[in-house]
Formats: C-alpha cells, sequence, structure tokens
C-alpha cells in the first residue's frame, strides 16, 4: 500500500495527510465525493492482498470504516459511544453524528429511536444532545471494545451495568463527570428543547478522562467486511422507509451525485447542527433482533418496564450500498471483548461493506421495511410524533 496515509474525515474531506514521519501534506484538490472516491481507490491500488476484515485487517486500517485512521492519536485512542436523542423531534438538529463513524440507531421506548453514535476517527468538540444508556449498550460496549458516554440510567439497569461493566470505561454525570472533568456540559440556549435535552459532550475531554483512568486503550472491533468493488447480485433499491409505530419514521434515499445515502426524519431533511449537512452513510444496514421484554427488572405493577435487545447470535439482515440492495444474515461470533457484528450472506462469505460510514438501524422485524427502486418525494412522508 502507499506509504501515505490520507486522511478521509468521514463526511467531510480532511486537507492534510500524514507520511509515515508525521509530516502534513496540503490535498487542497479533494472536496467532492467523486474526488474523494477516486483518492480512496488510489489509496487502495492495489487492493491489499490481505482482507480488509472480518477478522483481520491491514496496519493502520480502522476497521469501523475500512478507511486509514487519520491520525496516530485516532489509531491509539479507543472507541467512544456517545449516547443521543433522536425524540422529540425538536431536538433536531443534533451535533456530531456526521462525525461519527459507526451509528447505531434503536428503538429506545414506544416507538422511539435513540442513536449509539461510535467516534474513533473524528473528535468533535460537541456531541449530543447525550440521553441515557439502556441494556443493549452493554452488549455494544463489549462488541466495539469500548468507552461508553450517556446522561444516566434507570435504578435497575444501574445495579446491572455496576455488577457487569467497568467502572471506568463509563463517563456520565450521574457517576460524577462533570464538564470541568469529562465535558459534559450544558448548552443554556437551548432549554426550549427542554433541560433534559441540553447536555452535550466533548469528546476531546472524554478521552483525556479516560486516558487519565489508564483505560483510553485503541482495542480493535472485527466484524465488518470492505471492499471498494461491491459484489455482485446487488438489487436496485434507492429509496428506503422506516415507520416505529407511526410516532417516529425515518427515510433513506440514495443520492447519484455524493454516491451516498441521505436521511430523512419525520417528514423532513435530517441535519447535522455541527455541520450543517444532511446526515448521510455510505452504507445502511438493518438488523432483524428479538426485543424481549425484562418485567424482572422493576417491582410488579411497576409503569416502567425495560427491555433487552437480543444483539447475540444471528438474524436476518439487509445491507444497502451504491443504490444496491443485498440479503443476508447479522452474526456475532461470541461474547469476546471487540468481537462485533459480521453481516454474511447464507454460504458464510462476508458482505462486502463501502470504505466509509455506516449506520446500523436495530428492528423488530423487517418486514415493516418499504423498499423501493425510484426516490420517493420525501415531502410524501408521514410526518409523525410530536411537532418542533
Amino acid at each position: 500500500m502507499s506509504a501515505l496515509l490520507t486522511v478521509f474525515s468521514i463526511g467531510i474531506v480532511s486537507t492534510v495527510s500524514y507520511s509515515q514521519s508525521g509530516a502534513a501534506t496540503p490535498l487542497d484538490k479533494l472536496r467532492g465525493p467523486g474526488q474523494v472516491s477516486a483518492a480512496v481507490a488510489d489509496f487502495y491500488s492495489p487492493w491489499p492482498v490481505e482482507p480488509v476484515g472480518p477478522l483481520s485487517y491491514p496496519s493502520g486500517l480502522n476497521p469501523l470504516t475500512g478507511l486509514p485512521y487519520p491520525s496516530e492519536e485516532a489509531q491509539l485512542r479507543r472507541n467512544l459511544i456517545v449516547k443521543v436523542s433522536n425524540w422529540p423531534p425538536r431536538v433536531r438538529p443534533q451535533n456530531g453524528i456526521n462525525q461519527a463513524d459507526l451509528v447505531y440507531e434503536m428503538e429506545s421506548e414506544g416507538g422511539v429511536t435513540r442513536f449509539a453514535a461510535i467516534f474513533r476517527s473524528n473528535a468533535p468538540e460537541k456531541v449530543g444532545s447525550v440521553r441515557s444508556a439502556r441494556l443493549v449498550d452493554m452488549e455494544l460496549l463489549t462488541m466495539y471494545a469500548a468507552l461508553l458516554a450517556y446522561s444516566g440510567t434507570s435504578g435497575p439497569v444501574r445495579e446491572l451495568y455496576k455488577a457487569r461493566v467497568n467502572r471506568y470505561v463509563l463517563l456520565s454525570p450521574s457517576l460524577g463527570d462533570n464538564c470541568e472533568i469529562a465535558g459534559f456540559c450544558r448548552d443554556e440556549t437551548l432549554l426550549d428543547r427542554g433541560y433534559e435535552h441540553t447536555l452535550f459532550g466533548d469528546t476531546r475531554q472524554m478521552w483525556q478522562s479516560a486516558t487519565r483512568r489508564d483505560v483510553n486503550i485503541g482495542f480493535r472491533a472485527n466484524g465488518f467486511a470492505f471492499d471498494l468493488q461491491a459484489d455482485a447480485g446487488g438489487q436496485p433499491i434507492r429509496d428506503i422507509y422506516m415507520n416505529w409505530y407511526n410516532r417516529t419514521d425515518v427515510r433513506w434515499q440514495y443520492d447519484e451525485a455524493s454516491r451516498r445515502y441521505l436521511r430523512y426524519s419525520d417528514g423532513l431533511p435530517h441535519f447535522d447542527a455541527t455541520d450543517d449537512m444532511q446526515l448521510s452513510a455510505d452504507n445502511l444496514v438493518m438488523l432483524q433482533v428479538a426485543h424481549n421484554r425484562r418485567p424482572d427488572l422493576f417491582e410488579p405493577g411497576a409503569i416502567n418496564e425495560s427491555f433487552e435487545v437480543a444483539l447475540w447470535g444471528q438474524g436476518r439482515a439487509l445491507v444497502m450500498r451504491e443504490g444496491q440492495l443485498y440479503k443476508g444474515y447479522w452474526r456475532r461470533r461470541d461474547h469476546n471483548r471487540g468481537s462485533a457484528i459480521s453481516l454474511i450472506y447464507g454460504d458464510e462469505t462476508p458482505i462486502m461493506l463501502k470504505p466509509g460510514r455506516t449506520w446500523v438501524t436495530v428492528m423488530r422485524s423487517l418486514e415493516s421495511v418499504e423498499l423501493s427502486a425510484t426516490r420517493q418525494d420525501w415531502s410524501d412522508t408521514i410526518i409523525a410524533g410530536e411537532q418542533s
């Protein structure tokens, strides 16, 4: 491979590259998505002989994206999961989502979704609004050998965390991590959203806090496989629509110009407040996962109830890249640290993702996903949920 590690910020191209000596080189001409794709292809010319996932990766490559780490600092730090609110609609636009390497979207409760944004390549100063953790985040912590940043938890879930999770990989104001030492700060200009939606996190300070605890270790998370060439046999799909009990709905559309998927939420383009760009992804992955009731976590007759998202074993999966749909399965091989989700066909060969950002949506059933070969008018999307 080339001796130069070209820096590709996920979503925004950085204008520097790093040689093996660490010297910065200007790359002022890298602007449009087509130029970025060409530059990625040039970096991988020829494509590495060794596999790019799902179990091993060339040195200097980020297993979350299939792209080179932008710096030695990024390579050495730990994957960082930040829990981000997505409901009610007035919490949008959120901050920092377009700088995540990987995003999981999962039902939080009653048709409301929440994001688990995973950072490694980029270190945004403002991510959020930051919200509470759930049972499933313990699985993500193990899968991605990560740190977890969140606002708090319910009492029963907190007790499970205390029993199962190393306290030092948890970052939360509920555990004493405040604005000064860990970057959890309130933005009082957003009080109209509700106080609970004013907490934001600085990933730089979060990693610094982890360093002071001696847990900021750059573990790898294996699972995804990448190739510049898409697999054969894809089905043309340009429009993907999902609806959670008519309370939250999402539409993704493949944009030919940028070669990425663009997101619409509750009938409107969904933007990132940091870069003023629409949320986008290079790959879309939908997983069908059992959601199991856990009434045992609360006293009999309690109003609240948690459910566990069973991200272990395997299940059905839909994978989309470059306007093509591939049907297969997801599999989590074991519960070892860094053993994350793999995407496979029925013959167990890996489904190849495009190098870049992947958005994973975890659902109870894939039957509710509406797929179309033609792009729909996004303004026809049902507007659901509370309006801002």
